[in-house]
């Protein structure tokens, strides 16, 4: 790498003074919605949700922070990344907080949560859920492909993808699925971003366990998402699709079992 110039320093530096004074009066707002969670119970739910945008918000600055490192200084700047990998992490907390973070689990268990947040219309669901991924893919791609990160990314798409299932109103799903429904448009592409992740997210961990862990219980959280896709073809009737993904699952759990029953051998 050349020398750095003088002036790429200052314009380096006079930029993320503006980018961070940014960043604090986002978390002043956010530390008086938080307050807010807290006191308002009705709306603790909308204001999670809001919570959940202002933390991509400071994401976005993070990540801007360290491009401008890169292009005007040529390095990454790893406190900045983690700063948005934290960032990420925080907006799904806001977002389990708000509609729980079930994987596999009946609607009825998180209706009532879904219920709470009736008003927050499809539309901001699905713009807040794509805001979300960007933060990710972002953060991953600026981290790089060698990254210490590389598994517990892993983590950030099962719970990405386990909250954006959690968005979805099933109870009305099929009728919600007219092209003539309010929302139509943003209601199916969300569907298709669900069964994307569940299904990515069953991967990655099968992927985690294969290559890198060998923990059962990564094993098992692949599983879990499968059989969650698997759940939400019942729903919208998609029988043959289901049958598929149980199937699936049930190969991969034979295979879990066989591989604990070999482990076992090995210990004694």
């Amino acid at each position: 790498m050349g020398k750095v110039s003088t002036e790429a320093k200052k314009r380096y530096f006079d930029k993320i003074k503006e980018y961070k004074s940014s960043i604090e009066t986002i978390s002043a707002h956010e530390k008086t919605l938080s307050a807010l969670a807290v006191s308002e119970e009705t709306k603790a739910g909308y204001h999670r949700l809001s919570l959940a945008d202002l933390s991509l918000n400071m994401v976005s600055y993070y990540v801007l922070m360290n491009n401008l490192s890169v292009n005007l200084l040529g390095v990454k700047n790893e406190a900045y990344l983690n700063d948005a990998r934290k960032g990420c992490y925080k907006s799904l907390i806001y977002l389990e907080e708000a509609v729980t973070n079930y994987i596999d689990a009946p609607f009825s268990e998180y209706e009532e949560a879904l219920e709470r947040i009736s008003d927050y219309t499809e539309d901001k669901r699905y713009y807040l859920l794509r805001k979300l991924g960007f933060a990710i893919e972002s953060v991953v791609d600026g981290f790089g492909k060698n990254t210490k990160w590389k598994w517990s990314f892993v983590e950030l798409d099962g719970r990405y993808a386990t909250v954006a299932k959690n968005l979805l109103y099933l109870k009305t799903i099929n009728a919600d699925l007219d092209p003539r429904a309010d929302y139509y448009s943003e209601r199916s592409a969300h569907l298709k971003l669900v069964k994307t992740y569940l299904q990515l997210a069953a991967d990655r961990y099968r992927e985690k366990y294969e290559l890198s862990t060998l923990r059962p219980d990564d094993f098992k959280l692949a599983i879990s998402y499968l059989f969650a896709l698997r759940r939400l073809h019942i729903y919208l009737g998609e029988s043959e699709d289901a049958e598929v993904i149980k199937k699936k699952a049930d190969i991969w759990r034979s295979k879990m079992d066989t591989d604990s029953k070999k482990l076992e051998q090995r210990n004694r």
